[in-house]
């Protein structure tokens, strides 16, 4: 009455079974991704570029290489690492002057290319204030006129929150940033005026 119950519930675990085994090695090895990526935007922060693209070059081949293990519905779990792939590429694009690359020529999804820009943004304001803190108000201008475009881009994007999850709530995020990093910069640029007036009087 049941074998061929029996035969389909055995063929059913076994590909279940795989799928498991498939995630557990995508959620396990691609944490390394996201390591790399996270020490790319330190190296940034740092001044060190040529350790900032060495990291997320590495990273981008263990994409590649787990990409071929990612069928179906563990696509989903590339996208983490793909977002933190695509911050780390943009951040440094940035810094060196270049257009942040396509989402094509980064070859990460469409998600994980809004998601990676979005958070972006957050790194570029703490780019800012290092910037400020040292005294480059003009490379902080540059940075914030970035920001602030980036931001505005992506805002649309707030329509699609139910497909790109977390979209709207990281916009809402990034606009108290740009708030914040404007009203921060302006201080700067009105203290910097004022000590230049003092000293062209004495």
């Amino acid at each position: 009455m049941l074998k061929n119950v029996k035969r389909s519930l055995d063929k059913i675990a076994k590909s279940l079974e795989a799928s498991h085994q498939a995630r557990e090695y995508l959620i396990k090895n691609t944490r390394d991704i996201v390591i790399l990526c996270s020490q790319s935007i330190i190296a940034v922060h740092k001044g060190d570029l040529k350790l900032a693209r060495k990291n997320v070059l590495m990273a981008k081949k263990l994409l590649a290489k787990y990409k071929k293990s990612a069928n179906g519905d563990l696509v989903r779990y590339l996208v983490t690492p793909e977002q933190e792939i695509v911050e780390a590429t943009s951040l440094i694009s940035i810094v060196e002057g270049n257009p942040i690359p396509s989402v094509e020529s980064i070859g990460v999804s469409d998600e994980s290319y809004i998601l990676g820009l979005l958070d972006c943004i957050g790194e570029l304001k703490r780019l800012i204030y290092d910037k400020i803190r040292i005294g480059k108000t003009s490379e902080s201008v540059r940075f914030f006129e970035i920001m602030e475009n980036l931001y505005l881009i992506l805002y649309p994007f707030a329509t699609y929150d139910k497909i790109v999850k977390e979209t709207r709530k990281k916009l809402d995020v990034n606009r108290i940033l740009v708030e914040e990093t404007r009203s921060a910069l302006t201080e700067e640029i009105r203290r910097a005026k004022l000590i230049d007036a003092i000293n062209k009087i004495k």
